[in-house]
């Protein structure tokens, strides 16, 4: 199995779920696209992230929002 492109660094914004040890983190790329922009301007404006960190932080956000809620 390839490794992971979402990596944890409690040293690194504070531990939050980043892209391939890089300071952009998951939520920054998922703001990215709430914002209404495409997945080209996103490639535009940060130049270090490649399409499959994309959907990896995307992939990332579906599995952890996957959960039970419990309704009592």
């Amino acid at each position: 199995m390839a490794p992971s492109r979402i990596t944890h660094n409690l040293e690194q914004c504070g531990g939050k779920p980043c892209i391939r040890g890089m300071r952009i983190r998951v939520r920054d790329v998922l703001e990215l696209y709430a914002a209404g922009l495409s997945s080209e301007q996103i490639l535009a404006d940060y130049p270090d992230l490649e399409p499959e960190d994309l959907s990896a932080a995307l992939d990332y956000a579906a599995r952890e929002i996957d959960h039970p809620v419990l309704v009592g």
